[in-house]
């Protein structure tokens, strides 16, 4: 089992006296390592309308790189504006996953459209900064990987790696849609494509973990690490129905491959649960996995899918990859 030791919250926007775009919510942490601090880009969210509507922003807030739980920089306006009027975009960019391309550096986005029948829909869009991440332009006005006959519903949850010259976007796809007493909840499953530019993308067109709650288990932000020849991919998984409480909220899976599209899923060793109480004691979820100055990094979102905002912890053991397969 992995061993992780909980470094506490670093960032909780409600702590910051925002009252504009970034009034709640740390969602979707994914980091870019620079020379003195490490970035955290982020989603964030002002109050919600009248009618309980949301909108979500991408923001960035800057982590001394020799005290990663020390904020030294915090973003002041959203680095990418949402989506125009009728575009796939126009009320949120969320979650989000950002990688460094050469002197470029790119965020992959969940773009969100409201419906009627159904209270959203997504497709994954991207945008590229060349300013260091200080702000970003779209590529399109229209997303770079959307519903297909395959996958008729939601696409999104995206995460994007390149491992030699080639990309890899792994994402959710919407299965169905669930009626419940409150609203639609929908079902969604981790699938993977594949890129030579990063922007037209290859479907690999299967599901790629195995459920552990049944059918309607809802899996989220497959976040993979490759270390020693084996790639590590950490989760989130929820039940279908009540995910904002703690007995069916999310938690941290854990799988394992050797070529990207066969995996083992072994929920057991991923050794991040929920703490007794406070700020993560009713779900732990969005897992971002990094590695700075020989250390293993994994930052997470807490209670209310990240509402209480985002906290950090630490691979207390550097051989935990070897010890882990071994297992």
């Amino acid at each position: 089992m992995f061993k992780w030791e909980k470094l506490g919250r670093i960032f909780d926007p409600s702590d910051q006296g925002y009252n504009g775009w970034m009034k709640e919510f740390a969602q979707s942490p994914s980091v870019l390592i620079f020379d003195q601090f490490v970035r955290v880009f982020f989603c964030t969210r002002p109050k919600p309308s009248p009618e309980g509507n949301y909108l979500s922003f991408l923001s960035y807030i800057d982590l001394d790189r020799n005290n990663l739980t020390n904020v030294v920089n915090f973003c002041s306006s959203p680095p990418l504006e949402l989506g125009g009027y009728g575009t796939f975009d126009e009320f949120g960019t969320n979650p989000i996953s950002v990688i460094k391309d050469n002197d470029e550096i790119r965020v992959f986005y969940a773009g969100w459209t409201r419906c009627e029948s159904v209270p959203f829909n997504a497709a994954i869009g991207t945008a590229i900064s060349r300013d260091g991440g200080k702000s970003f332009q779209r590529v399109g006005l229209g997303p770079v990987l959307s519903y297909c006959p395959d996958e008729p519903f939601l696409v999104g949850s995206p995460r994007v790696r390149k491992y030699g010259d080639k990309w890899y976007l792994w994402y959710v796809a919407g299965k169905k849609w669930l009626q419940s007493n409150d609203k639609p909840e929908p079902v969604y499953k981790i699938r993977m494509a594949t890129s030579e530019d990063g922007l037209n993308w290859n479907r690999l067109g299967i599901d790629l973990i195995d459920d552990k709650l049944g059918e309607h288990e809802c899996q989220a932000c497959p976040d993979v690490i490759k270390q020693n020849g084996v790639y590590h991919m950490f989760f989130s998984y929820r039940h279908s129905h009540n995910y904002k409480e703690a007995q069916n909220g999310y938690r941290i899976g854990y799988a394992t491959s050797v070529d990207m599209v066969s995996w083992n899923r072994r929920d057991e060793l991923a050794g991040m649960d929920v703490s007794e109480e406070g700020w993560d004691s009713e779900m732990v979820n969005y897992p971002h996995v990094f590695q700075v100055d020989g250390k293993t990094y994994m930052l997470y979102q807490g209670n209310q899918m990240g509402r209480s905002g985002m906290g950090l912890a630490i691979m207390k053991h550097s051989d935990d990859w070897n010890e882990t397969l071994s297992g």
